[in-house]
This record gives structure tokens, sequence and C-alpha cells, in this order.
């Protein structure tokens, strides 16, 4: 059976006995959320500056867009000062069902809610919306087909208008043989965002690539169990690509997005006060346990803002203030 790209994944990940129905992200690759509970801490101050700016409202959202396990909402909440946790909505959405540790006070949602006063935050969300792929061939952009047993794939039909359009401004092929993830799917999903927001910032983060700087035979691959695997759609591992940021982007700003910052990981957390800074070696004979804890927390610091890691990850940040 012969389906395009974006059915195989859709199958794979979130048909019957999905993927990411059945297993534990954390059990096959390592997230942000995961590495440290320092990511939930410079969110929680993400937090607060948007509720300060939309001036400390009764009540303010957290929804956390990809939710896994809980983990981010959970940390964020736990973290929250009383003030703000008094007022605070968090809600996690996903499409796997509640974790059974999360606390009482996180909803839980299959879709982004409406009517969101706070902060979004879609962390690896995007690059697991399904896409198709695409090659160039003499004859113009050709839909790749897939066996979801094998991973054996043959050209398929034109793409769509649609899709042809998104080639041609944001992923244009040049040379026989080049591929494209076609991410129009992905630039809608985010606009469901956008338009859900009522007030507040909307953050999505990811692997990302620029329009000038697109990878020639796209980025497709699978994990499973901590590695990297072939992407054979057959639901036994994650299938992923980078996300155009650049593309979501226009598309939230179309939505309704006021304002629109694209950046990468490091830059953002380094601006949340994450710097990896080590401390005094000094520190080691004054206060022995206290040099040993600083320096494990700069660690975990180094890890989320390293340029070739986690860092490297893009930020697109858009508000509606």
């Amino acid at each position: 059976m012969w389906l395009t790209w974006r059915a195989a994944m859709e199958q794979a990940l979130y048909g019957e006995n999905g993927f990411y129905l059945r297993e534990c992200p954390s059990g096959h690759f390592r997230t942000s959320v995961g590495a440290s509970p320092v990511f939930a801490e410079a969110v929680l101050r993400e937090l607060i500056a948007v509720d300060d700016a939309l001036g400390n409202p009764p009540a303010v959202d957290l929804v956390d867009i990809g939710a896994g396990e809980g983990e981010l909402a959970a940390g964020v909440l736990s973290a929250a000062p009383p003030e703000l946790r008094s007022r605070l909505r968090v809600t996690g959405v996903d499409l796997a069902s509640r974790p059974a540790r999360l606390p009482g006070e996180i909803g839980w949602a299959a879709a982004v809610p409406d009517g969101i006063c706070g902060l979004v935050v879609a962390n690896e969300w995007l690059d697991n919306v399904p896409v198709d792929v695409a090659e160039q061939t003499a004859d113009g952009p050709r839909l790749i087909l897939v066996d979801p047993a094998t991973g054996a794939e043959r050209l398929g039909d034109r793409p769509q208008e649609t899709d042809l359009a998104w080639l041609s401004c944001w992923w244009p092929m040049r040379a026989v043989g080049e591929r494209a993830e076609i991410g129009r799917p992905r630039d809608e999903a985010w606009t469901t965002v956008i338009v859900r927001l009522a007030r507040g910032r909307a953050i999505a983060i990811d692997y990302a690539h620029p329009v000038d700087d697109r990878p020639p035979y796209g980025t497709l691959t699978g994990y499973r169990d901590g590695a990297a695997v072939a992407p054979v759609p057959d639901g036994s591992c994650d299938i992923t690509a980078h996300v155009a940021l650049d593309a979501c982007a226009a598309a939230g700003e179309r939505a309704g997005a006021a304002t629109t910052a694209l950046t990468t990981q490091r830059q953002a957390l380094r601006a949340l006060g994450v710097t990896g800074t080590r401390p005094p070696v000094d520190l080691a004979r004054t206060d022995p346990r206290g040099y040993l804890q600083t320096l494990a927390r700069s660690s975990q610091e180094a890890e989320l803002i390293a340029p070739e890691g986690l860092g490297g990850f893009g930020w697109l940040t858009q508000d509606r203030l």
C-alpha cells in the first residue's frame, strides 16, 4: 500500500496504536524539558513577563502544546510564586491520554483551547505535524509515496496547487533530485494557535532552517530508543522533520500576530537569564556543597544553550497584546 508521506506519518504517529498514543517520548529522545528543570524556570520567567504586560489579569493561561508527559506544565506550576499560581490556568494539549501523575490543577485537552489570555508554548510540536515530501524531477515537483511497512519510496503525482505555491515561496527546489518537506500543514497548525490567542504570547520551539538555507535533500528522520533510525512509518519510531519557522511566522502574521521574533534557543534563554556561567573555583573551598550545586546547574544551563545542540533550536515568538 503506497501512501503520501503526510498520510503515512499521520497513521504511524497518531493512528490506532500510533507511536505517540502508545509510547512515552522521554524513552526515545531528549528534549529541553527533560534535560533540566532550568528550562521550566525560564518559561516561568517568560510567563511572568507576559502576565505583567497583560496587567496581571484575574486569570492567566499557560498552554503547553504537545505536552507529552506534562513535565513542562508541572514544572512551571510548581515553581510559580503563590500570587501567580492562584491566578494561573494551566492546560496541557496532547492527543495522548492524560498522564496519571499530573497535578490535578493542570487541565488536559486534545485541542488548543479558545480565548487564551497568557502564554502558549509549543516545544517540539510542529516537527511532528505530518507533511508531504516532494522531489524535483525534469518535469517539476512530484510527491514521494512510501510503503509504510518497509519505508520504500516511489514517485507519485504532482503536488496540489496550494502546495506548489508554498514550495515556490518557501522551499524552491532548483536541481533534479532535490527534496523538500511541504510545510503548509505546519503553517495551518500554527495559525490555529494564533487565532485562539486572545491576548498574550505564543512561542514555537523546534529544529528549524531558513528559506535561504534549506537542506537540499530534506531532514526527514526517525528516532527510537535515543538513536536516529531510518524513517519507516510503521508506528515503531518517531517520524520528524525540521520546521520552516519563517513560513509559520508569516502564517501567524496573516492570522493576526502583531509582533514577530525569530531567534535561537541560545539567544532566547540567555535573555531569560540562562547563561551557563561556572561558579568561581574559590567557592569550592568556602562552600563545597554550594559549589557542586552551582556547578551542576551551570552544566544543565550549558546544555540548554549549546549552539551545536539544544541551543540551536529555533524560537518563533509572536504576540497579540
